[in-house]
């Protein structure tokens, strides 16, 4: 019976013990001479037998199918490991019963039971605990968790908490098998690392996955948070991305072209020896410093290269002066030639349905949209002078820029998958159907290898940012073009001179003008108190916008990153720039490549690539953009709805004045001249405008009050919270995902966006034109 026991514990099948029957349970048909103290002996024996052949069937599954490698080697560890152990405590056991050692065999030959179980018993805790590690890796129950099992993610995370026990045996165990997981977790970082290149086995477990919804034939690649460790911090994980990204950048660059020298043997010696040095377990921040050696000595040596800071300020420039309306005349133009394809669509749709009869509506095309961006870069290289020096940065924005209708599939702002810094979600009301009826919006394309340093993501918000500000600027425009219209603001009538004008008739006509004139011009004088104050809103939320918020963020990230002596090249304004101001401040911008190397500097220091590489500059830059949708209230629902209600409002009054402009000059050829149309009714045509233009102006007013009412709600929500200005974090606290201050470098500081001015400041310019409105302008007056 010895022999059997000692084959049972071997993971054999044994008649001593039922197979299937019940756990632990025991073959009673031979045993009925045995005790029931000796039977309570052979039930732990049992159980450590079951226990065993369990482990042993379990881990043989998990080794030849799971597809987490990390599980894998675990299960392979648990196997050559601890079983193995387990496997020469049985052998050595008897080897000592079969020597006739005195401490197993007593007088006359006899092996005490409780002897041979108790050398086992410490093995019953061991042999349970691993069992549930297998069972953690490969549920039994779950038909579908049995066939993906767990992460290797989670199962490092499960090990590192396991190791945390008062047993110190299970403590050991729980740290080699959290060493051969975290072994194994660290030769598929390594691939990324030192190569750029995703494991060849298990990359399904890895926290780095191929975007397969990528555009064309470009390779990208997103970060799957939940297949992340927990001892890598989400700025640490960043970095990993970047870097493997900027490889797989080189590589690519050098097959295409051989711009790129191969970097030295001993650089990739260097990165061996820091991820050689990360001893189990992992501590987060010699991982952290590890990770930010092999990104500034990559980037020191390559990316200085592949992407250097007067390329990065290149594209923030061209971004800032296009999407974020930095070139005022762009936007200008933009709206010009947008209305102008808008009124061609009408008159086409007009001379369609006088051909065919139908209704048919207003129809804008991709060709209208790329027609009136074409016509805006056309107007702009028309106003420089030959004498002047070529506009780069426009011709670099008439290449990447592109305005085309939206596409629903791609409209929605995404996370950007670093997950260093979190981009608040923008607000569900769209401002892309202002500029045209059908929704469009203006994007950059982002060639390699500036997607390094750009996502899709990022494009998608600054496109949303420039609908946004967009839409203002195109209602202070459509106000501002009202007060060319002289005939509806006044009319000075010349008499009709001798001899009709001593004549009774003409004297009597001559009268009924001047009162119909009178009458107009009463009628119209609310039109224009709310026209007016809509237009001091709107002019005041714009400058806002654009100066106190978008300039000076601008500047503040450009002092950032080029030191603080660029700031003294431009002064900081209120307003959208122009031409002449970007020629002005042009050496102040970003310069090409070629150029910044020639350009000889008497202020030489450290170069800036050693204080703001590429990922630093993308974190940058994330921050910015964060700051900028916050601080822009894209993310307020009720302001966000109330201004785009407000434009909607503004888009019809200032059609109907203008309607009602060219109904009262063809009833005037009628009264005046004798010119009949037959075909209309024109009297009948101006009482349903003016009912109509009552009511819009009526709307606009009321507009104008729920958009001063939520600026309040958002100043004092902010107030009450102590939070001040509009921005992502407060002013003590810390942005998600920094870093310690001497963890990338000594003179390295991170980027802090500048704290924009409250709401407060821009209530109480409009508190101060309501009260000057209370003479000049009682449309205004009433949102005091």
């Amino acid at each position: 019976m010895l022999h059997e026991i000692l084959l049972s514990l071997s993971g054999q099948p044994s008649p001593l013990f039922s197979p299937a029957q019940e756990k632990n349970a025991l073959a009673q048909n031979d045993l009925a001479l045995l005790s029931p103290p000796e039977k309570a002996l052979l039930r732990s024996v049992a159980h450590l037998s079951q226990l065993h052949a369990q482990l042993r069937a379990h881990t043989s599954q998990i080794s030849s199918a799971h597809r987490s490698v990390i599980c894998r080697s675990v299960s392979t560890a648990i196997v050559t490991a601890h079983l193995g152990k387990f496997q020469n405590k049985v052998l050595e056991v008897e080897k000592a019963v079969l020597a006739e050692d005195s401490g197993y065999v007593g007088g006359y030959g006899i092996v005490p039971l409780s002897t041979i179980v108790g050398e086992f018993a410490p093995w019953t805790r061991r042999l349970e605990w691993l069992w549930e590690v297998v069972k953690f890796i490969q549920p039994e129950t779950n038909p579908n968790e049995r066939r993906y099992g767990c992460t290797g993610a989670a199962l490092i995370d499960y090990l590192r908490i396991e190791s945390q026990t008062g047993y110190l045996d299970i403590k050991e165990m729980a740290v080699q098998l959290a060493t051969a997981a975290e072994t194994a977790w660290m030769k598929q970082l390594s691939m990324w690392l030192l190569y750029g290149n995703l494991p060849m086995y298990g990359k399904d477990d890895f926290f780095i996955q191929e975007d397969l919804e990528a555009e064309n034939d470009d390779i990208k690649f997103s970060m799957r948070m939940d297949l992340l460790p927990k001892f890598v911090s989400a700025q640490t994980a960043g970095s990993i991305l970047f870097v493997g990204k900027s490889l797989n950048h080189i590589r690519a660059k050098k097959k295409t072209s051989g711009g790129i020298s191969t970097a030295p043997v001993t650089l990739y010696r260097e990165h061996i020896e820091q991820l050689a040095g990360l001893k189990s377990p992992i501590s987060s921040s010699k991982l952290s410093t590890a990770v930010d050696w092999i990104r500034l000595s990559l980037s020191q040596s390559k990316l200085s290269k592949l992407l250097p800071l007067p390329k990065i300020l290149e594209m923030l420039t061209l971004l800032h002066d296009f999407l974020l309306l930095g070139r005022g005349e762009f936007a200008v133009a933009l709206v010009s030639h947008a209305d102008s394809r808008i009124e061609e669509s009408r008159r086409r749709g007009a001379l369609a349905r006088s051909q065919s009869g139908g209704l048919q509506g207003l129809f804008i095309t991709e060709g209208d949209v790329m027609t009136a961006l074409a016509q805006a870069w056309a107007e702009l290289f028309s106003l420089q002078n030959e004498e002047d020096p070529a506009d780069e940065e426009l011709e670099l924005a008439r290449e990447l820029l592109r305005l085309s209708l939206s596409d629903k599939k791609t409209g929605r702002a995404t996370t950007p998958s670093q997950g260093s810094t979190t981009i608040p979600e923008i607000s569900s009301v769209s401002f892309e159907d202002i500029l045209f009826p059908t929704p469009t919006c203006m994007t950059a394309q982002v060639q390699a290898p500036l997607d390094l340093f750009l996502s899709s993501s990022d494009i998608v918000i600054y496109s949303k940012i420039h609908s946004y500000l967009l839409g203002i600027r195109r209602a202070q425009i459509r106000l501002g073009d009202l007060w060319k219209r002289t005939s509806l603001r006044r009319n000075h009538p010349s008499p009709w001179g001798p001899p009709r004008s001593n004549s009774i008739f003409g004297q009597n006509k001559l009268q009924e003008g001047r009162e119909r004139d009178n009458t107009r011009i009463r009628q119209m004088r609310p039109i224009w108190a709310t026209a007016s104050g809509c237009l001091f809103v709107l002019s005041e939320i714009g400058s806002f916008f654009q100066g106190e918020v978008v300039h000076e963020s601008w500047q503040h990230l450009r002092e950032w990153l080029h030191g603080p002596a660029l700031s003294t090249a431009s002064a900081p304004g209120s307003r959208p720039g122009t031409a002449s101001s970007w020629k002005q401040h042009g050496p102040s911008r970003a310069a090409s490549p070629d150029r910044v190397s020639s350009r000889p500097s008497s202020h030489a220091g450290p170069p800036s690539m050693g204080r703001h590489d590429p990922e630093a500059l993308t974190v940058a830059h994330r921050r910015y953009l964060s700051t900028l949708v916050q601080s822009l209230f894209l993310t307020d629902i009720p302001f966000t709805s109330a201004l785009r209600s407000l434009l909607t409002s503004v888009d019809r009054f200032v059609a109907l004045v203008l309607r009602l402009e060219t109904i009262q000059r063809n009833m005037d050829l009628e009264t005046d001249e004798g010119v009949v149309d037959a075909l209309v009714d024109y009297a009948q045509e101006e009482r349903e405008v003016w009912q109509d233009l009552r009511t819009t102006h009526d709307g606009v007013k009321a507009d104008m009050k729920d958009l001063v009412a939520s600026l309040r709600e958002i100043d004092d929500h902010h107030s009450g919270e102590g939070l001040g200005p509009a921005t992502p974090f407060g002013l003590g606290q810390a942005w998600p995902g920094t870093r310690a201050e001497g963890s990338t470098g000594p003179g390295f500081r991170h980027y802090v966006p500048r704290q924009p001015a409250g709401v407060d400041r821009l209530l109480m310019k409009l508190d101060f034109g309501s009260l000057r409105g209370t003479t000049m302008a009682p449309g205004l007056a009433d949102l005091a």
